[in-house]
């Protein structure tokens, strides 16, 4: 009889380097938010894969960055406290890009860990071979890794033997959630998390740490659901830009944000997005509470 499997496993990597995708890609549902901006992933959101012979649960986890707040301090304590809690860690280092300070530091940071980890060249779509393959020699050379795995999340290359890769190194154990369960995190936040995706969209460059959601109420009904949710951004000209002129950035946030939600919750929604000013929240102990942080 084979051996059941079961554990955890993150991805980790500097910003961009495609760990949210993968984490969707792996799971097939989009959970974690994907966003060009640094730090957009706040939670840890855990995607559950099933097999036959194993259980994946991955968590996904903010990015290791230098804190300029209290905010950013808080986030390095969480990434710290789940890289010592999983079995397996893969980092993510982009075919299309150099090996950088940034990934150097990181690889660094989980050297000294319990955990297997695994080098994941992500992004191989978008080279040629012989760069995939001068690639591949730079990451086998960065650290001492259990595995190195190519993949695109794109196109699917080298998904399943990286699932392989990740589920042979997890301890042998009893299932650990039930069968139908794709994500522990409820609803409520993973609502948040897709408004706060579409309120980044327009603002890339502008106020990507600003912005934080408190989904206030969600009301199901036979045909329809109603949720109201409140967009906090620090000061009153950042009010402005999230509005846009005449409401018209507001309005298209909250359509992509709807259509997210109603793939979601499969079911129509109605959404009420008000944006509020939380002066400075992200230095304020008081203010970070009762944002979810």
């Amino acid at each position: 009889m084979s051996t059941y499997r079961a554990g955890f496993a993150c991805f980790v990597g500097r910003p961009n380097a495609g760990k949210s995708t993968l984490l969707n890609a792996i799971v097939g549902q989009k959970i974690a938010i994907t966003s060009s901006k640094p730090q957009t992933t706040r939670h840890v959101i855990r995607g559950v894969l099933h097999r036959s012979s194993a259980q994946l649960v991955l968590v996904d986890t903010p990015g290791l960055h230098r804190p300029r707040t209290l905010l950013g301090e808080r986030l390095n304590d969480l990434v710290r406290q789940t890289w010592s809690e999983v079995d397996v860690i893969g980092l993510c280092l982009p075919a299309d890009e150099d090996i950088g300070k940034g990934d150097r530091f990181i690889t660094g940071e989980v050297a000294g860990l319990t955990a297997n980890v695994l080098a994941v060249v992500t992004k191989i779509d978008l080279v040629d071979r012989s760069r995939l393959a001068a690639r591949l020699a730079a990451v086998a050379d960065l650290g001492d890794f259990a595995e190195v795995v190519p993949v695109s999340a794109v196109t699917g290359d080298g998904m399943s033997t990286l699932v392989d890769v990740m589920t042979s190194f997890l301890p042998e154990s009893p299932q650990l959630y039930p069968d139908d369960m794709i994500t522990e995190e409820p609803e409520q936040v993973l609502i948040g998390e897709l408004i706060r995706e579409a309120a980044l969209e327009g603002v890339r460059d502008e106020l990507p740490h600003s912005i934080a959601v408190v989904v206030e109420e969600i009301l199901p009904e036979e045909n329809l659901t109603k949720i109201y949710a409140d967009i906090y951004v620090e000061r009153q000209s950042q009010k402005a830009i999230v509005i846009g002129a005449r409401g018209s950035r507001l309005r298209d946030v909250g359509t992509q944000a709807r259509q997210e939600i109603e793939g979601l919750l499969e079911t129509k929604v109605y959404l009420s997005l008000h944006v509020r000013v939380a002066k400075d929240w992200q230095r304020d102990p008081k203010q970070l509470r009762k944002l979810g942080f």
